[in-house]
């Protein structure tokens, strides 16, 4: 019965302040799993764009050298 606590059981009705409280506990449940979560997302997202970025550096080296023009250049 830990979810109706705040109700009152004699007269079998919630009123205005038992759901703006319930409301309140939900957000800071809401809150503390969302600052526990953020952390670890950003240190994944900045991993992701780490490795993109080596990947593009590598894969246009790779390319680059592939298509390289060579040009001589004789006096005549």
């Amino acid at each position: 019965m830990s979810d109706v606590d705040d109700v009152d059981m004699e007269r079998g009705s919630i009123n205005r302040d038992d759901i703006r409280a319930k409301f309140e506990d939900l957000k800071h449940s809401l809150d503390h799993t969302a600052e526990a979560a953020r952390t670890p997302m950003l240190a994944s997202g900045i991993a992701i764009v780490a490795v993109m970025a080596v990947l593009a550096f590598l894969l246009g080296r790779r390319r680059g050298r592939a298509s390289r023009t060579v040009v001589e250049v004789r006096r005549v």
